[in-house]
Order: structure tokens, then C-alpha cells, then sequence
């Protein structure tokens, strides 16, 4: 991995680079308050971002509060859902969800990481997105990109994203918490791409340890 000055640089580099979090920045799938973005994150697990937008959408046409999520059977939370895949379960996990939440915090969804996390449905990820793009809070949420960026260039080192998370949070400035999550899913997307990464044009090739291991091939 790379050294913690080199992290800082990183950032640095990205922070000129990238828009980071921009004002239209908006909750998982652009949910308007916290419950939604909750089951909109628990609904796009092994989804893609329109499937998870119409199921979201047919959903939310029902429901909109954990108390009116209850009245549903779970043979029409299924329905509503299955663009998302995975309906079955998901919907189950929504019942839990709800539950819990009218249960352990009188339908309010908590703004911490032990508290979401505390919730059936809710992971690493979804907690840290909520607390984030809804709350506001200073914490660097790994999805996809953020998971593939962070591991090539050598900011973590780690299998899982829950994994690089925990590494991110320990060896992240304080000052790069806030946008750090954009900086780095944009970065993701435009440069470090998936496939055929664009390093002749990388603010931080340098850097990157995926970037040394290819100049020692050649």
C-alpha cells in the first residue's frame, strides 16, 4: 500500500481534478429522505441503476413510511420490486426492515453507523451511502468503483469492499472524509475505468501501483 503521505497526495490530486459532491448531489437513487434511501440502497443490491429506479419507483407508489410498508403483503412488495431481482428475499428483508425500525427506533431512521448498521437489510455499504448523501456525514462510501480504485492505485489493500472501507476510514486525511467518496466513484468512471483505464491521462499515475506494475512489464 501506499504510504500515508502518498495517500494525502492522492486526494490532493483528485480534489483538483474532480467536481467532488456537488449541490444536486442527491440520496441513494435520489431518494428524498432517509426510509426511501434506505430500501432504495437495500433494493439495488445485484441490480443495475434502472432496474433499481423502476422497482424504487413502483414501490414508493404504495408506500412511502415504514407503517404503510407493513400494510403491504409481501406478495405485492415482490411485485412492485421485481425489476430489481432477487424480489423474493428482498421483499422479506423489507418486512424486517420495517419492523426493526418501528421497534428499536419508533420509525426513525438512525444517523449513525452502529445504529443503521443494528437494522436487518442493512450493510457496510448502505449504511455508510445513507450516512453520507442523506446525512451529510464525513465518511467515504465503497461501491464498485470505489472498491477498484482504491485497491489498483494502493490507497487499501484489501478483498472486500467492506474491507477497503475500514482501511479507507483509518488511513484517510480527516479534510478528504467529506468529498472523498466523489472524488473517487468520479475518478473511477472517467479515468480508472474497469476496463482499459486511461493512465496516459491519470493525475496520479505516478503514484499508482497498478501503474508501476505495468511500466515494469513493458
Amino acid at each position: 500500500m501506499l504510504a500515508l503521505d502518498q495517500v494525502e497526495e492522492v486526494y490532493r490530486r483528485l480534489s483538483a481534478a474532480m467536481p467532488g459532491r456537488t449541490r444536486d448531489a442527491k440520496g441513494p437513487k435520489g431518494q428524498p429522505d432517509a426510509f426511501r434511501s434506505c430500501i432504495s440502497c437495500m433494493l439495488s443490491a445485484q441490480s443495475r441503476d434502472a432496474n433499481t429506479a423502476k422497482a424504487s419507483k413502483a414501490l414508493f407508489a404504495l408506500a412511502t413510511t415504514p407503517e404503510t410498508m407493513l400494510e403491504l403483503t409481501d406478495a405485492q412488495v415482490a411485485a412492485a420490486i421485481k425489476p430489481s431481482g432477487l424480489y423474493n428475499n428482498k421483499a422479506r428483508n423489507i418486512r424486517k426492515f420495517c419492523e426493526a425500525l418501528l421497534a428499536q427506533h419508533g420509525g426513525v431512521v438512525p444517523d449513525t453507523r452502529e445504529g443503521l448498521l443494528s437494522l436487518p437489510g442493512i450493510g457496510r455499504k448502505c449504511a455508510d451511502i445513507v450516512m453520507s448523501f442523506t446525512f451529510g456525514a464525513d465518511v467515504i462510501a465503497v461501491d464498485t468503483h470505489v472498491h477498484r480504485v482504491c485497491n489498483r492505485i494502493g490507497l487499501t489493500d484489501a478483498r472486500t469492499a467492506e474491507k477497503t472501507a475500514q482501511q479507507l476510514e483509518e488511513r484517510s486525511p480527516d479534510w478528504a472524509l467529506h468529498d472523498g467518496h466523489f472524488w473517487l466513484i468520479q475518478f473511477g468512471k472517467r479515468i480508472c475505468r474497469s476496463r482499459a483505464p486511461k493512465c496516459d491521462v491519470c493525475p496520479v499515475s505516478d503514484l499508482c501501483e497498478y501503474y508501476a506494475m505495468l511500466e515494469e512489464r513493458e
